[in-house]
C-alpha cells in the first residue's frame, strides 16, 4: 500500500473532501451526514468570517487514485492570543482503519502546524464552537445529531498511538419529554420571573425576522459572555455574529426559541431548539438537491418526535438562579402539543454542572461521550 497525501484546493477538490466522510459511512445507521453545501461553505473564506483570524489547510490521503482519508488543520489566532498558547487544531478527520493512512494524515498536519510556529496540536475541533467537536468515545450505537461528529471506534486507537492524550470531555443526554408541565417547574419559573423582574418576549412576536432584528445581535453577545470561560471557546467577532444571525435565526420557528430579558430589556437568557434533522439528512445523503430538500422540509415543518437542543445560554449573573425554568416554560408546552417524545442535548462539557442541572425537569440518561486530545509537536 503506497499512501500519498495532497493538500487540496478549489471547490471541486473541496467537494471530494466533504464527500469522503459521507462515502466512508455509507449504510451506517448512526452516522448523520453533513449538509454538503454547508460544509463546503465552512472551508470557503468568502463564506466563513472565521477566516479573518484563522489559518486553515485541508489534506486528503490516497491509495493510488482512491481516497482513503482526510484531515483539516486550523489555527485560531484570536483564541491563541486569549490563551497565550501556540496551538493548532485538527478537525474534519476521517480515515480507513490503516495506520499508514492515519500516520500520513497526522504527519502532514503536524508539519504544517510546526511550519506556522505552533507547538501543540489539539482536536478534533473546528474553527469555532459552532463547528462539530470532540471524538466520539462512547455511544457508537446511538444515532447522532446534525451538530456532532460520528466516528468509528478505531479512531481512538489511532489517535492514542500518535501520542495524543485526552484534554477535555463532553457528554450528551437523551431526555424523555413529560406528558404535562410539572407544577414544580411552573412554580420555579413564576418565582424567578417575579423575584428578578424577568420576562419572556416570544409572545410579543409573530415574525422570527423581527425577533432577529430586535434581539439577534444581543443573543450572540450573550453567548459570548456565557461561554467565554468554557474550554476552547473563541469569542465570536461582530462579523461572525452578523453571519450567524442571518444564517441560523431565520430557519428557527418562534415556538422553538425562548428569549428572556430583564427590566431594562437586556437579554439574559436564550434557548434554541430545532426538530431533529437526523433522518432527513440520512435520507438526503447530505444533499439539498434534487430531492433532499423534501426530506429536510418535512423534518422542519412536519411531524417529528425528536428535538435537538442547539444551545442554552444564561447570563452569568443569573446562572444557578432557576432562570432556565422560564426557557422551558416557553418551549416545553409546544413539545407536548406537537407530540415530541425525546430531546437530544448535544455536547456539554463534563465539568459544566450548571447546564446539566437543567435536565432535572426530564427523565434522562447519558448516551454519548466524546473527548478532545492534545500533543506537543
Amino acid at each position: 500500500m503506497s499512501i500519498t497525501v495532497r493538500e487540496i484546493s478549489g471547490r471541486r477538490e473541496l467537494r471530494k473532501f466533504v464527500q469522503f466522510n459521507i462515502d466512508l459511512y455509507k449504510g451506517n445507521p448512526y452516522k448523520v451526514p453533513p449538509l454538503v453545501s454547508d460544509e463546503i461553505a465552512t472551508f470557503t473564506p468568502s463564506k466563513n468570517p472565521a477566516f479573518e483570524f484563522c489559518d486553515a489547510v485541508q489534506f486528503m490521503a490516497y491509495d493510488g487514485k482512491k481516497p482513503v482519508g482526510r484531515i483539516a488543520g486550523i489555527i485560531n489566532h484570536n483564541l491563541n492570543t486569549k490563551t497565550g498558547k501556540k496551538e493548532a487544531r485538527f478537525g474534519f478527520v476521517d480515515f480507513i482503519d490503516d495506520p499508514q493512512v492515519s500516520d500520513a494524515l497526522f504527519d502532514a498536519v503536524e508539519e504544517w502546524a510546526r511550519g506556522k510556529g505552533m507547538e501543540h496540536l489539539t482536536g478534533p475541533l473546528g474553527f469555532t464552537d459552532m463547528d462539530p467537536e470532540g471524538l466520539l468515545v462512547e455511544g457508537y450505537d446511538q444515532v447522532g445529531t446534525m451538530a456532532t461528529i460520528y466516528n468509528y471506534p478505531y479512531y481512538v486507537d489511532h489517535i492514542l498511538r500518535r501520542g495524543f492524550t485526552a484534554e477535555s470531555e463532553w457528554v450528551e443526554f437523551h431526555c424523555v419529554v413529560p406528558p404535562v408541565m410539572s407544577e414544580k417547574h411552573l412554580r420555579i419559573a413564576e418565582i424567578v420571573r417575579k423575584k428578578y423582574r424577568l420576562r419572556s418576549v416570544i409572545k410579543d412576536y409573530k415574525s422570527i425576522k423581527k425577533l432577529a432584528r430586535d434581539y439577534g445581535r444581543q443573543l450572540f453577545e450573550l453567548i459570548n459572555l456565557a461561554y467565554k470561560d468554557l474550554y476552547g471557546y473563541a469569542t465570536l467577532t461582530p462579523r461572525q455574529i452578523e453571519h450567524y444571525v442571518k444564517m441560523y435565526i431565520p430557519i428557527v420557528r418562534l415556538k422553538h426559541i425562548s428569549v428572556i430579558v430583564d427590566e431594562h430589556d437586556n437579554v439574559v437568557g436564550v434557548g434554541i431548539v430545532m426538530p431533529s434533522m437526523t433522518r432527513a439528512l440520512q435520507k438526503s445523503h447530505g444533499r439539498f438537491f434534487p430531492f433532499g430538500f423534501i426530506h429536510l422540509l418535512k423534518a422542519l415543518k412536519g411531524k417529528n418526535d425528536t428535538i435537538d437542543l442547539l444551545l442554552v445560554a444564561i447570563h452569568p449573573d443569573y446562572q444557578n438562579l432557576g432562570a432556565n425554568a422560564i426557557l422551558f416554560e416557553d418551549i416545553l408546552p409546544h413539545f407536548i402539543a406537537d407530540g415530541v417524545k425525546y430531546v437530544e442535548t448535544n455536547p456539554e462539557l463534563l465539568t459544566n454542572n450548571k447546564v446539566q442541572q437543567q435536565w432535572q425537569y426530564f427523565e434522562h440518561h447519558l448516551n454519548k461521550r466524546r473527548r478532545a486530545y492534545t500533543k506537543r509537536i
